[in-house]
């Protein structure tokens, strides 16, 4: 027991020794997975923690032609709290859907709809 610390600690010495020196060090021993994004998080099998389901755009889906800058309650929904337009892969809104949708914004700011900024 007394010959393994010995040997730790002549090894973690000559570690930080040549970390000094600027070369690299290469650790043997690996550290437990603490199950991160996606991983199996204590549970045997690596299983999944939860399924991500896939974002729709809610205008395609609801069938919605026109955006209209009028409709501050919808357009308030793809509004920050900070007053930025959330972008589209948060939203889950479909590219041309998503060029409307901020030009309405951007109306209904002009006209005093929409706040430019949140509470600061």
């Amino acid at each position: 027991m007394a010959e393994e610390t010995r040997a730790t600690t002549v090894a973690s010495s000559e570690g930080v020794a040549s970390a000094e020196r600027g070369e690299r060090v290469e650790r043997t021993e690996r550290r437990p997975s603490r199950g991160g994004p996606g991983g199996a998080g204590g549970r045997e099998g690596g299983a999944r923690k939860f399924f991500r389901r896939k974002k729709v755009c809610k205008f395609c889906v609801e069938k919605i032609e026109a955006i209209n800058y009028k409709d501050v309650r919808l357009l308030q929904q793809f509004v920050a709290e900070s007053g930025k337009i959330v972008p589209r892969r948060l939203t889950g809104v479909c590219t041309p859907h998503q060029r409307r949708l901020s030009s309405a914004i951007k109306q209904a700011r002009n006209i005093a709809l929409l706040p430019f900024a949140g509470r600061a």
